[in-house]
């Protein structure tokens, strides 16, 4: 997501970097790259004009070109009115004093309602909040099919019953009763997809809402429609009233025009950012961490709140032992490769690195290859227990066993090796120059607690 618009703020900001004082000219042209980088990203015009304005001011007139390191000075006014533009702070959903807590879903058709519905139920049992999937889009079958096949997935109820086109308030008001019976948190209604310019779909939007008294009117927005999802949700919250906005596939958009734009058209904040297909692919929405991706800069606190979740403190422990023995083999590798996957798409997680841009650059073109990961899955996945744990005596004929159980070729085989003969080396060299040091990462920042006061020690004089 905003590769387009990184790439160019990168370079626009690389350029004020290398210079040690600025002139007004410097930061007007500066400035200029800028808006034509916000305008190519699909951002509202007014907005970006506006934009520029507001940090040209706080520059020249703030003292900021007499100061030290001016350059710098600039890049903080962008991050802060990227911030700004996004909605300061993050917005959690806000429950009703007695449960359930309904969330009613809108959208235009094809957004991505359903699955999101999925995956916000997902997102608040991690919480550690039950809820129920009310099936009301009734217009479409396959919606309420999908739904119930998604809940079965979870393992979280679904409520459907047979009813007719333009039964939706009924069957949500069943759906809102069963939610009492079974004591669930939170009622998650799934509406159907709807233009915003039909009256009459609007309408039953309307007596849904009256009826229901949603905590929650959340409206999904496809990010890849740009100014379009901003329209939409301007129109939606006139007429119904919106309590935030869910921006879906936000990963397959690198230009991220929606997301810069909608808080500041609509005045409704985005809560949520869908980030990958998988179900756990949804992520709280904060402008702080999303305006650092966006100028490359990172989001540690976001991947290592990833990491967290999908390591636990016994593994850390154990990694951390194999890595100061320098123990860790094909089968370690491969657990490390899946829990990396379950995290996100690589080039989601390349983007929380700061100098995401400048490693992007030097990618391949077409990026991360999530395939080849794959494939290398595939291969160790076909080998033996044995094998993965004792690289070094895999033969010629257990190379061409594995390639045949994997579907790749013996030269596969021995580019994996090589490199994973390579990394041995280097975890190796890392292991003996600062064992402390590893211990304290890898065991304070996988296990998902800070790092003691001894630990921190052992890791400075490891240094």
């Amino acid at each position: 997501m905003f590769d387009t618009l990184t790439d160019k703020l990168t370079a626009v900001f690389t350029s004020l970097g290398n210079k040690g004082r600025l002139t007004e000219a410097d930061v007007d042209a500066a400035l200029r790259e800028v808006r034509l980088a916000l305008l190519e990203a699909d951002v509202n015009f007014k907005i970006a004009r506006d934009f520029v304005d507001q940090i040209r001011e706080k520059a020249i007139g703030g003292g900021v070109l007499k100061g030290i390191s001016p350059g710098q000075q600039v890049i903080k006014l962008v991050h802060d009115q990227l911030v700004e533009l996004l909605g300061v702070g993050a917005h959690p959903l806000v429950p009703h004093a007695a449960p359930p807590s309904v969330m009613l879903m809108v959208g235009l058709q094809g957004s991505g309602k359903t699955t999101t519905a999925a995956k916000l139920a997902l997102h608040l049992r991690k919480q550690g909040h039950r809820s129920l999937l009310i099936a009301a889009d009734t217009r479409r079958p396959a919606a309420m099919d999908q739904l119930e096949a998604l809940g079965k997935q979870l393992d979280v109820p679904v409520y459907r019953e047979e009813a007719g086109p333009d039964d939706a308030p009924r069957v949500a008001a069943n759906g809102l009763k069963r939610a009492r019976e079974i004591g669930v948190a939170w009622a998650i209604v799934d509406t159907g997809g709807r233009l915003h310019v039909d009256d009459a779909l609007m309408e039953e939007l309307v007596v849904m809402k009256a009826a229901l008294d949603p905590a929650e009117v959340l409206l999904v927005v496809d990010a890849m429609t740009g100014q379009d999802a901003v329209n939409a949700a301007t129109a939606f919250n006139e007429r119904i009233g919106l309590t935030g906005l869910v921006l879906s596939k936000l990963d397959g958009d690198s230009r991220g025009g929606a997301a810069l734009s909608a808080t500041q058209v609509t005045g409704v904040p985005v809560k949520f950012a869908g980030i990958s297909e998988q179900l756990d692919g949804l992520e709280v929405f904060h402008p702080e961490r999303m305006a650092s991706r966006i100028l490359g800069m990172g989001d540690i606190v976001t991947l290592v709140e990833r990491v967290q979740e999908q390591t636990t403190e016994e593994e850390a422990a154990e990694m951390e032992r194999k890595l100061r023995r320098a123990q860790f083999d094909l089968d370690d590798f491969l657990k490390q490769l899946r829990a990396l996957q379950k995290m996100g798409p690589l080039s989601s997680l390349l983007e929380m690195l700061p100098g995401a841009g400048k490693m992007r650059a030097q990618l391949p073109p077409g990026g991360v290859d999530e395939r080849r990961v794959r494939r290398i899955e595939a291969i160790i996945s076909s080998m033996t227990m044995w094998e993965r744990q004792h690289p070094e005596r895999i033969n010629g004929s257990r190379r061409r066993r594995v390639a045949q159980g994997s579907g790749t070729t013996p030269s596969d085989i021995n580019q994996l090796l090589a490199q994973f003969r390579e990394m041995q080396k280097m975890l190796k060299q890392l292991a003996s120059g600062r064992p402390n040091a590893l211990g304290a990462l890898a065991g304070a920042g996988a296990a998902g607690r800070p790092a003691t006061r001894a630990e921190r020690r052992r890791a400075k004089r490891g240094r």
